[in-house]
């Protein structure tokens, strides 16, 4: 995972990793360790890809950002693809110090379109935490199983969607990129407050190239029109 820092550099950082091979599937982990003072990137070389899972196997993916006060933190992994027959949880926990900042953003793939896949036997358990002085302030769950491409296909669920991606922005100046945001979004996607200073975006999309389209000029609002090479169409 590619990091840039900024700030007070890389020694406000501090990266621990682990892999390892569990009895039911690969597992991974991650922490970071943001420093106050220090504005710090993560994304990624390549789409993240979950193939076809082992019988009775599921990886497993754990991540952890702790940020201090006066820190800021811009999660921003490329898209991950879910493989028919994989099975993958994943966690993303994120604890902040008050006046610490954030802009995270998970994009998801279904499937490969370009050839035609079906999801028809997929398990992704996917749960993403936000505390603020060990308090809750974002919390969300997604549990697919089964057929995912028929269930996506249902008019009032994703109606054909084959990508989307959750963003969450977490600064004192929120709630004035709201009306910008708005703006910005087709209609199958929104974007609302639930704190003064706390900006969640939804977004669906046909692919991953229309989800690009629509989640790029959001990040360049967000991130001072500074993103990573790997984020272009």
């Amino acid at each position: 995972m590619p990091v840039s820092p900024g700030g007070t550099g890389w020694h406000g950082c501090s990266p621990v990793k682990h892999c390892w091979w569990c009895d039911r599937g690969d597992c991974f982990s991650i922490t970071l360790n943001v420093a106050a003072g220090t504005t710090l990137t993560c994304t990624t070389q390549a789409f993240e890809r979950a193939y076809r899972a082992q019988p009775g196997e599921t990886g497993t993916i754990d991540t952890q950002l702790n940020i201090e006060a006066g820190a800021r933190i811009h999660w921003l992994p490329q898209e991950t693809i879910l493989f028919e027959g994989s099975a993958l949880r994943r966690r993303l926990r994120i604890d902040m110090a008050h006046g610490a900042s954030l802009l995270m953003v998970e994009p998801l793939i279904f499937g490969r379109a370009a050839m035609g896949e079906v999801l028809g036997d997929v398990s992704f358990n996917d749960r993403i935490e936000i505390y603020r002085d060990q308090k809750p302030l974002y919390l969300d769950a997604l549990n697919l199983s089964g057929d995912v491409t028929a269930h996506l296909n249902a008019p009032f669920v994703g109606d054909g969607a084959g990508a989307m991606a959750s963003l969450v922005y977490v600064a004192a100046d929120a709630e004035a990129h709201l009306d910008a945001i708005r703006a910005l979004l087709p209609e199958t996607a929104g974007a609302s407050l639930i704190r003064d200073d706390v900006l969640v975006l939804r977004l669906l999309a046909q692919d991953s190239f229309a989800l690009r389209q629509t989640l790029i000029p959001v990040l360049h609002r967000l991130n001072n029109d500074t993103l990573p090479r790997c984020w272009m169409i």
